[in-house]
């Protein structure tokens, strides 16, 4: 056996040791907007051999309408009841690997369906680094706002105390997305006792 075969065998014993322990759990990515939760996911979810989806997407789907344009014509209220609906649905399938919106987890239903249905992952990131990341976008609607480092770094008071709920905490930073994948990975493998060894190679496309 050649080393590069033996490492895929030893990388994909890895894994199914991780799922089973995993079952029908779903791995849950919680944090703030631009923490990486989606471009990260996605990572994970491909060296498991999980299906990724992205709560926002599902909700797009169903509504038909943007988020932004959920917001707009509904209110911040209405969109969390919509989107505490979705998650639950999509927790009911699992195993995946789930993104979720910022706010999620917030809602106190939500954190009990992921909780029942899934383990969940926090990218926690610092305010600088959020800062670069969503300043690129202009469809995030709690930052439709003459100071937007000012909102996020409210959001950060709010919201980081609930997600250091979350089963999992791992910091994130302005490095590969295959480096944070496998830190994820490595944090799932410990929190569920199972013995891990698997490396996120790069894409190459």
């Amino acid at each position: 056996m050649t080393a590069e075969a033996q490492t895929s065998s030893t990388e994909g014993t890895s894994a199914a040791a991780l799922l089973e322990r995993l079952g029908t759990r779903s791995i849950v990515f919680v944090g703030l907007m631009g923490a990486g939760k989606t471009a990260i996911g996605r990572k994970v979810a491909q060296a498991l051999g999980l299906g990724f989806i992205d709560s926002d997407h599902e909700i797009e789907a169903v509504s038909r309408m943007t988020i932004p344009e959920l917001f707009e014509r509904y209110g911040e209220a209405e969109f969390r009841a919509l989107e505490q609906r979705v998650i639950g649905r999509v927790l009911e399938s699992g195993p995946q690997v789930l993104s979720t919106g910022g706010g999620a987890f917030m809602n106190a239903q939500t954190r009990s369906a992921i909780a029942s249905h899934g383990v969940s992952v926090w990218l926690k990131a610092d305010l600088d680094l959020l800062m670069d990341r969503v300043s690129k976008k202009q469809n995030r609607p709690l930052l439709q706002n003459a100071d937007p480092r000012a909102v996020l770094a409210k959001l950060m008071d709010e919201r980081y105390p609930v997600y250091g709920l979350a089963d999992i905490t791992v910091p994130t930073r302005d490095d590969r997305k295959e480096a944070i994948a496998t830190e994820v990975i490595e944090a799932l493998c410990a929190h569920l006792g199972a013995f891990c060894r698997i490396h996120v190679s790069e894409d190459h496309e």
